[in-house]
């Protein structure tokens, strides 16, 4: 076979669609599957990298593959070949932490032009190791020859960089954009750069040891003499906006080390869970895993990036509802979050970053098109959720630690999002907090259901704004409870009691507005005429998660979000089976989201349905034994669910995603019914379930400032026995059946 002249060759040859324009806001472009490429991720800081099981990226279109850094993709081609032709893959796989990726590959059968086989397969084998650290990626290619004579064997990297945006990659098209600039070909070295139209210079720059035969600004060749069993190496950094200059391989070897010890130390925060049931170990280890490669170090603290490939960058409400599924196994990601999100608070109206005083963030963007302008994202304020919740996990923080230093500190900035829940998030005076985006520019939905079409009536059209979402008003009233608690723990006791009756009445004109007796449930808004939204959505599952739903609603909301037309057997539909809308393929009209239903189940689990929520747990544990490395997506298909076939997945949908990858560790403390009494130093398990695939869970390293527990919870008949395996300090441990 003719070998490629370029990268762009390999991935022009594997492209299996063709570029289309999008329709809708910001959507991401469905032209392949991320599932059939099914892609192998590193992340470490602001840099991420999307690979094949070649551990090649192929950026055809619809292809998400290359490093990026900042949101700006600086490598977007590199393939390994072998005499010209691409390896055989033999194996792939991620370590257990995340920390490399290892590709194991032989050569195919080899010709001559005459097509003499001149090198049968399988002869060659090929290791490629990875990782990322600072800003950059490492690779160590190690070659064997395995035949029973003396080879030469040509190896090449080809290469390329399109500097494209990541919206660009997501589907976007532009009408300008900057300049590639000349190439600087060194002997062991090239440096890639581009000068886009925000005048920034970014630049990639490869280096290579030993340096190749022959090197230019799209491919490295190396020639090898290989005795029998001998072995050569090539090691490869490739970074971005590099400036140092250590030696190829002691850089290399640096980072190995300090990635790997970085991983290390910051899981070693988390408390650690086995049992009886060694494939869902696994899944728990590999929640772990991702949730510490998601997470990024900032100047506040660490702070969980939603998801790869589209979200690696800071969202709010993805790292709000991230750290209150992680408060009890990891206080420090609320701590992180609490503190970043602080310090970036909106201080002053900007219409077109849809920011209002008070206000937290929704995301941050740092590419060429957020920096000019033509996305919204440099730093943009459009959710109506992220507000509440801020001030949410601040006193569920404050409840699991106690720390009130750092409640203290972030009082002003509680205060600023309460006001802004009074003030410029309820625009009517009704007690509502609605949304409505500024410009034509900003999101026009800006609950965690954001698609275009996921605001509706039950004829199916789409609902005015300004819109009341059901589960915003329970953020708010979990909001002003907290508020409440924390200011009586620091002596502001009148304000304590004007938010508890701020939430008093919230619950009572919630309950009035929102709740359908025909529908069984609570509707799904209230449109801009304050007419509901009566269409059955897993929204209403969210109302029992803060305690807005009067008691006695609760039973026909757990009724109904368990019936067949919402429980699909996979978990909750976002939208009920014969809805107007209802899509099981569709981004939030009936597709099944892990950290929606982590959230419904707290809520089924705060009401007394604790076995409902075991069915929920149970459900999505089974989804990710079919998925690769027990990894739950961002979101998979509304399907039903059939004997002996796994879940149908969504074409695009992030993997790893923060708060899907934790979803099972809050199902599993919903089901316990864990808590933490900082002031009386006790952990509580209050009518504690076990799904039926676990017989056996231990807990260790619960931590209590200082003190904490090794706990085993067991199954006894219809009980959870609960056993404590070690003590540190006075701890107490509670069982409460």
């Amino acid at each position: 076979m003719h070998a490629p002249t370029s990268v762009h060759a390999v991935a022009n040859a594997n492209a299996a669609a063709e570029q289309t324009t999008p329709t809708a806001q910001y959507f991401i472009r469905a032209t392949s599957s991320l599932q059939e490429r099914r892609p192998l991720t590193l992340k470490h800081g602001d840099t991420f990298a999307v690979f094949d099981h070649n551990g090649d990226a192929l950026a055809a279109p619809g292809s998400p593959e290359g490093l990026y850094h900042r949101d700006t993709r600086y490598l977007s081609g590199l393939v390994l070949l072998i005499h010209g032709e691409r390896p055989i893959l033999l194996s792939s796989t991620l370590r257990d932490d995340n920390a490399t990726l290892t590709c194991d590959l032989s050569n195919p059968d080899l010709a001559d032009a005459a097509g003499q086989i001149i090198l049968e397969h399988d002869l060659l084998h090929v290791r490629r190791s990875r990782f990322l650290w600072k800003g950059a990626c490492y690779e160590r290619f190690s070659l064997r020859n395995f035949d029973d004579r003396k080879r030469t064997v040509r190896i090449e990297v080809c290469f390329a960089a399109d500097f494209a945006d990541l919206f660009e990659v997501r589907g976007a098209k532009r009408k300008r954009r900057g300049t590639l600039q000349p190439p600087e070909v060194h002997e062991n070295r090239v440096q890639l750069s581009y000068l886009g139209l925000d005048n920034r210079q970014r630049r990639t720059r490869l280096r290579f040891d030993p340096a190749p035969q022959t090197l230019t600004a799209e491919r490295a060749s190396f020639v090898f003499e290989l005795d029998p069993h001998q072995a050569a190496n090539v090691v490869l950094d490739i970074a971005c906006d590099a400036s140092d200059e250590l030696p190829v391989r002691k850089a290399f070897s640096q980072a190995l080390r300090a990635s790997r010890q970085a991983l290390r130390s910051s899981a070693s925060r988390a408390a650690a869970i086995t049992s009886s049931n060694e494939i869902f170990n696994e899944a728990a280890r590999r929640s772990i895993a991702d949730l510490y490669m998601l997470i990024t170090d900032t100047p506040e603290g660490p702070y969980p990036y939603a998801g790869i490939p589209w979200f690696s960058t800071v969202f709010g409400r993805d790292a709000l509802i991230t750290a209150l599924e992680t408060l009890w196994l990891d206080p420090d990601i609320a701590h992180g979050v609490l503190q970043h999100l602080a310090a970036n608070q909106a201080t002053g109206y900007d219409a077109a970053a849809d920011a209002e005083p008070g206000k937290i963030l929704h995301e941050v963007r740092y590419g060429e098109m957020a920096e000019l302008k033509e996305v919204p994202f440099r730093r943009y304020y459009g959710s109506v959720d992220s507000t509440p919740l801020f001030v949410m996990l601040a006193g569920a923080y404050f409840e699991r630690t106690g720390d009130l230093s750092t409640i203290r500190r972030l009082w002003p900035h509680l205060e600023a999002a309460l006001a802004w829940i009074e003030k410029d998030g309820d625009r009517d005076n009704d007690g509502f907090v609605e949304y409505g985006r500024q410009t034509e520019k900003g999101l026009a939905n800006q609950g965690w259901k954001d698609s275009h079409d996921s605001i509706f009536h039950a004829d199916g059209a789409l609902a005015k704004g300004p819109i009341a979402l059901a589960e915003v008003q329970a953020y708010v009233y979990g909001a002003w409870r907290a508020a409440a608690e924390i200011s009586r723990a620091l002596g502001r006791v009148e304000r304590a009691a004007g938010f508890d009756q701020r939430a008093d009445a919230l619950r009572t004109a919630f309950d009035a507005a929102f709740f359908d007796e025909t529908l069984g449930t609570y509707a799904l808004a209230l449109d801009g005429k304050k007419r509901p939204c009566l269409v059955r959505s897993s929204n209403a599952g969210h109302v029992l998660l803060t305690g807005l739903a009067l008691p006695e609603r609760a039973a026909a909301v757990a009724h109904t979000l368990m019936s067949p037309a919402h429980f699909c057997g996979w978990g909750i539909r976002t939208i009920a089976s014969g809805e107007a809308r209802y899509n099981p393929m569709s981004y939030h009209n009936g597709s099944v989201w892990p950290h929606d239903n982590a959230l419904i189940a707290a809520g089924l689990a705060r009401y007394g349905f604790k076995q409902e929520a075991a069915r929920i747990f149970e459900a999505l544990f089974a989804a990710s034994t079919y998925i690769d490395l027990r990894r739950l997506p961002e979101l998979f298909c509304g399907f039903a669910r059939q004997r002996t076939l796994g879940p149908t997945s969504y074409p695009v949908a992030c993997m790893p995603q923060a708060w899907a990858a934790v979803a099972p560790l809050s199902m599993l403390k919903s089901c316990l019914g864990l808590s933490f009494d900082q002031a009386r130093l006790q952990v509580t398990f209050d009518e504690p379930a076990l799904p039926n695939f676990l017989h056996e869970v231990t807990l260790r390293n619960l931590r209590l400032d200082g003190a904490g527990a090794d706990v085993s919870l067991r199954r006894s008949g219809s009980a959870v026995v609960v056993d404590v395996l070690d003590r540190k300090g006075s701890v107490r441990v509670l069982t409460i059946n």
